[in-house]
């Protein structure tokens, strides 16, 4: 992998060179996370399509300040998807970054025809305790994050390693993020979204119940639903594999695509 750097956002790439034509999955990241939630996906499916995970504005090594509305964070995404010429750009996020991927699919329906949503909903009401622990006490948070995040049957020490490496460490960015999520609210504009989008459950997540992607599903009109056994809020490193296989999966039925 490598890192690189185009106007304010950060982002780690499995190819570099971008190749034209060949169809690259922007991998975008949650409230109060960073790039490298993505990490064996930006390596392990490299060889399908380009591939990249960017810092929202604010996050790690992405400089600007941070949003709170999904709006900002979404047309920041989009400005930068036009910079890189991406001309086949399939966008994939999760919680925070699936609204930011919800809000690109409603108002920019040119760039995007496809999307993978992972844990995430058209509306994300934020916990109050959330939002509590962030203002009075951002360590404890982190120290709790894993906590009601991950499945009781992943292994919870390594997911806080990767956790304790990938979570901003301003409270701040934090509030901003979790203030944008708590506003967010797409219900009803659902029915204008005409890409092709799978959507990820895990059925053991609590921040966002499956419920949520089964709403998604039943409102997209080109949606496709498919759950994580066994798995929290945080797939991608509880089951990277399996993240992977159902990626790879989805590629492969998009007849349009030149995933050679």
């Amino acid at each position: 992998m490598e890192t690189r750097k185009d106007g304010d956002i950060c982002f780690i790439t499995g190819n570099w060179p971008l190749t034209a034509g060949r169809p690259t999955i922007i991998f975008i990241h949650g409230a109060a996370l960073s790039k490298g939630l993505w990490d064996a996906q930006v390596e392990s499916l490299s060889d399908i399509a380009d591939t990249l995970a960017i810092d929202l504005p604010g996050h790690k090594d992405s400089n600007g300040p941070a949003c709170d509305r999904i709006s900002d964070y979404a047309l920041a995404v989009g400005l930068f998807v036009e910079r890189m010429q991406i001309s086949t750009p399939i966008l994939c996020g999760l919680s925070m970054g699936g609204a930011v991927t919800l809000e690109l699919l409603i108002t920019r329906p040119d760039l995007f025809r496809s999307a993978i949503l992972m844990h995430t909903g058209a509306r994300l009401k934020v916990f109050p305790f959330i939002f509590e622990s962030i203002q009075t006490d951002y360590s404890k948070y982190l120290d709790m994050v894993v906590e009601f995040s991950v499945s009781k049957k992943s292994d919870r020490s390594q997911v806080k390693t990767i956790m304790n490496e990938i979570t901003v460490l301003s409270p701040d960015v934090a509030l901003k993020d979790f203030t944008a999520c708590d506003q967010f609210d797409v219900m009803e504009k659902l029915s204008r979204i005409m890409a092709e989008v799978l959507v990820v459950t895990g059925d053991e997540d609590a921040i966002t119940p499956p419920k949520y992607g089964q709403f998604l599903q039943n409102n997209i009109p080109n949606a496709k639903l498919t759950s994580i056994a066994e798995t929290g809020h945080l797939s991608p490193i509880e089951k990277p594999e399996q993240v992977n296989r159902l990626i790879r999966d989805f590629l492969s039925t998009q007849t349009s695509l030149d995933i050679a």
